[in-house]
């Protein structure tokens, strides 16, 4: 018989979380694609594209849109400072395609985003402060401890570079068409683009984080 206390007798640890699961779900993409898509519907029904009459109703479209959602969440129970930022957010974009006048810079916001997401990615990783790991030792309840394993620092830091890149092929397709005030498609880009590039992260994120961990490592939730 085994004797108490041996670990052998332990029951296994649990599995290691899947990303997804720790980073949220969809409703967040869902959240944030509801508003672009009625900024493009606003501005497509109003007539009169590229006029400011066709950017007036297509902010104040966004907007009730948003405003719509944060109530839903609110009413599920969501925290009220994420709801509430989401919706300034959405505010924010906007107010700028109104003070423009130009439609396509209600995705301005978005894109300024993208460019210092994907620049705060890479210093982290540089830094040896990878944000994947930072995210993810938060919601584990580990505060920095994942940083004094040297080979799960060196997973976060391999897996963070798939964020970065997706920052990246966000911008190269988005600016193009910023550009060339391309609206509609910029909302689809948006909308399909966005969510379908963040599930491709965290499909490639976790292998690699997973593989930079010799065999007998415990996993994220245990940091050596």
């Amino acid at each position: 018989m085994t004797p108490e206390g041996d670990p052998a007798s332990r029951a296994p640890s649990p599995p290691d979380p899947g990303l997804s699961e720790l980073l949220g779900g969809r409703a967040g993409a869902v959240d944030a694609s509801v508003p672009v898509v009625a900024f493009a519907l606003g501005w497509v029904v109003a007539g009169t594209a590229g006029s400011a009459f066709g950017v007036n109703w297509g902010a104040g479209a966004a907007i009730v849109a948003g405003a719509a959602v944060a109530l839903w969440r609110l009413r599920q129970g969501r925290r009220p400072r994420a709801v509430l930022f989401g919706l300034a957010g959405v505010v924010v974009a906007a107010g700028v395609a109104l003070l423009t006048g130009r439609a396509s810079d209600f995705f301005l916001v978005q894109i300024v985003s993208n460019m210092g997401s994907a620049l705060v990615w890479a210093i982290s990783i540089v830094v040896r402060w990878p944000l994947l790991g930072v995210v993810l030792g938060t919601a584990l309840g580990q505060r920095s401890r994942w940083r004094r394993d040297p080979d799960l620092l060196r997973g976060y830091q391999r897996a963070s570079w798939a964020w970065v890149l997706q920052y990246v092929v966000r911008l190269a397709v988005f600016i193009p068409l910023w550009a060339a005030d391309q609206v509609v498609l910029l909302a689809l880009a948006r909308t399909v683009l966005s969510p379908a590039l963040v599930g491709l992260s965290l499909l490639v994120s976790w292998p690699l984080l997973r593989t930079a961990l010799p065999g007998d490592h415990p996993g994220i939730r245990h940091p050596r």
